[in-house]
C-alpha cells in the first residue's frame, strides 16, 4: 500500500537539515523575496529490485511467504506540481505512475520489506493521480523561517504560530506519524513498520492515499492536529467508501519540539479510532465453533465496526550528522486489519548517520530494529486456521515478528542515489515455525 510522504518542511526544517537524505537537494531559498514562489514543479523516480533466500518452513498456508527464492520489483515515478492560489492558499496536484510485482503476492509477513509496494500490484505501467488538496495557512504570527523550495512545497516564509487547514486526497501519513529519520521508503527505512507506527491503522487505499480533512495549530514548540478521513469501501483495497459520516478514520496527534543538550528533537503522541465495515476476531472464532468450519473474517464482517490505538513517536537528533529515532504503538487487538499492517502492538527504534565522517556528506547510513506482536485473539484466530488480508499460514506457533534493517545510501551523482538495504526477518507472520528470512534490496533515487 504504500506511498512516499511528503514531509512540509515549515514544519519539519529541523528533521530535514538532519536527515541525511534530504527531500530536496536544491538551494536554500536565499535570493527568494518574501512572497517566495507563486508555483514550482518537482519529479521523483524510484525503482527498487529485492530478492529473498529460501527458508525453512515445517509447513505452508494461502496467505504464507513463499519459503522458496524470490525476486521481485517495484517503479514509481511522479510529479509534484504546486500553485500558490491566493494568500495563504496553495493548491497541489501529484500525478504518478505506478508499475510493481511483489513477493509472494504481498502475503507472509506483518511488516512487508518494500513500503513503495501496494496490494493488488500489477505489473503494468498504471496511472494515477496520488494527491490532489489544497492547503490553507492563517493567523501567521511569531518567529518567521525559511521554508525551502521542495515537493508539494512552494518556497517562502513560515510562522512559529498559525493554523493550517488540509482538504483533498493525500495520504494520512503525510500530516500524521511523521518523523525525519524514519518516515519515507524511498530515501530511508523501506519496511513497513518504520515508515509508520506499525499498529497505527490508518484510513487509506490500496496504494496509501485517501480523501479528507485536516486542520492544525502550531505555537511556538507545539502542535496540534486532528483529522478525518475516508476508509477503502474492504480491507486494504482501492475503492473507497465516501460515507465520511457513517465509515472514517480519525487521528489527533499532539507535538513538543525540545532541545537536549542542545540538540533538537520532536515527541508525538498520537491517537486513532476506525469505523468501518470490519470483522472482529473471537466473532469469527464463534462462527467457526458453531459452524465446524475454519474460522472466517469474511463471515463476520458488520458494518460500523470501531478500531482504536494509539502511538509515541520520538525523535532526537544527538550529534552533527547523527539521529536517533523510536517508535511504539499498540491497537485494540480486537478488530481485523482495514488498511495498514497485520500489526497489533509494535515498538521500533534505529539510527540514521550522515556521511560527514567519511567525507561524504550526502550518503547515510541507517540501522532499525523493530519487534512487532499480535493480540491473543488474533493468535488465536490464526492457529485455527483463519486467513487474514496478509496473513494466514494455517496453523500458528506463535513468536513476535522481529525484523532487522540495515542500508547504504549513497550518492551516485547530483540527483540520484542508490541505496543497498538487507533486512533480516525472524519469525515471519508471527509464527516460529517457519524463517528466518533475509532480503536484499538494491533501490535507484531520483529527485529535481
Amino acid at each position: 500500500m504504500r506511498q512516499m510522504p511528503y514531509l512540509r518542511r515549515s514544519a519539519l526544517v529541523s528533521m530535514a537539515a538532519t536527515c541525511g537524505c534530504a527531500l530536496f537537494t536544491g538551494k536554500a531559498l536565499a535570493a527568494q523575496d518574501a512572497a517566495g514562489e507563486s508555483w514550482n514543479a518537482k519529479f521523483q523516480l524510484t525503482y527498487i529490485w529485492q530478492a529473498k533466500n529460501t527458508f525453512a518452513a515445517a509447513y505452508s498456508g494461502p496467505n504464507s511467504l513463499s519459503p522458496a527464492h524470490e525476486k521481485s520489483y517495484s517503479f514509481t515515478s511522479t510529479a509534484f506540481l504546486g500553485l500558490r492560489a491566493w494568500e495563504g492558499g496553495e493548491v497541489y496536484l501529484d500525478p504518478e505512475v505506478v508499475q510493481e510485482e511483489p513477493l509472494s503476492n504481498l502475503t507472509g509477513l506483518g511488516g512487508f520489506t518494500n513500503g513503495e509496494m501496494a496490494r493488488g500490484a500489477s505489473p503494468t505501467l498504471k496511472f494515477n493521480v496520488a494527491r490532489f488538496f489544497l492547503r490553507q495557512t492563517w493567523g501567521a504570527d511569531g518567529a518567521r523561517t525559511t521554508v525551502e523550495s521542495g515537493q508539494n512545497q512552494l518556497a517562502g516564509t513560515g510562522a512559529a504560530r498559525r493554523w493550517v487547514f488540509t482538504l483533498g486526497k493525500l495520504a494520512a501519513t503525510d500530516i500524521f506519524d511523521a518523523n525525519g529519520y524514519s518516515h519515507d521508503p524511498r530515501t530511508q527505512f523501506m519496511n513497513w513498520s518504520l515508515m509508520a507506527n506499525g499498529a497505527y491503522d490508518y484510513p487509506a487505499d490500496a496504494r496509501g492515499y485517501t480523501w479528507g480533512a485536516a486542520l492544525e495549530w502550531y505555537h511556538d514548540d507545539w502542535a496540534v492536529r486532528a483529522g478525518r478521513f475516508m476508509q477503502p469501501k474492504d480491507p486494504n483495497g482501492q475503492p473507497i467508501d465516501t460515507r465520511i459520516f457513517d465509515h472514517y478514520g480519525d487521528q489527533i496527534e499532539v507535538e513538543h519540539a525540545h532541545e537536549v543538550a542542545g540538540h533538537p528533537g520532536k515527541l508525538r503522541l498520537l491517537v486513532f479510532r476506525g469505523r468501518a465495515k470490519m470483522s472482529r476476531f473471537q466473532e469469527a472464532l464463534d462462527f467457526g465453533a458453531a459452524t465446524g468450519a475454519v474460522p472466517s473474517l469474511d463471515a463476520v464482517r458488520r458494518r460500523a465496526q470501531a478500531k482504536t490505538g494509539f502511538g509515541v513517536n520520538v525523535e532526537q537528533d544527538v550529534a552533527p550528522g547523527v539521529g536517533i529515532f523510536a517508535r511504539a504503538s499498540r491497537s485494540d487487538g480486537k478488530t481485523e486489519t482495514y488498511a495498514f499492517t497485520e500489526t497489533d502492538n509494535t515498538v521500533s527504534g534505529g539510527v540514521l548517520v550522515q556521511g560527514h565522517a567519511w567525507g561524504r556528506a550526502q550518503d547515510a547510513v541507517g540501522v532499525a530494529a523493530v519487534r512487532n506482536g499480535i493480540s491473543g485473539q488474533r493468535q488465536a484466530y490464526l492457529a485455527h486456521g483463519g486467513i487474514s488480508a496478509f496473513i494466514g499460514d494455517g496453523g500458528l506457533n506463535y513468536r513476535p515478528e522481529k525484523i532487522t534493517e540495515v542500508y547504504y545510501n549513497w550518492a551516485a551523482m547530483q540527483h540520484a542515489w542508490l541505496t543497498f538495504d538487507w533486512q533480516h526477518v525472524e519469525h515471519p507472520a508471527y509464527n516460529a515455525d517457519r524463517g528466518p528470512v533475509n532480503f536484499f534490496a538494491v533501490r535507484l533515487h531520483s529527485e529535481f
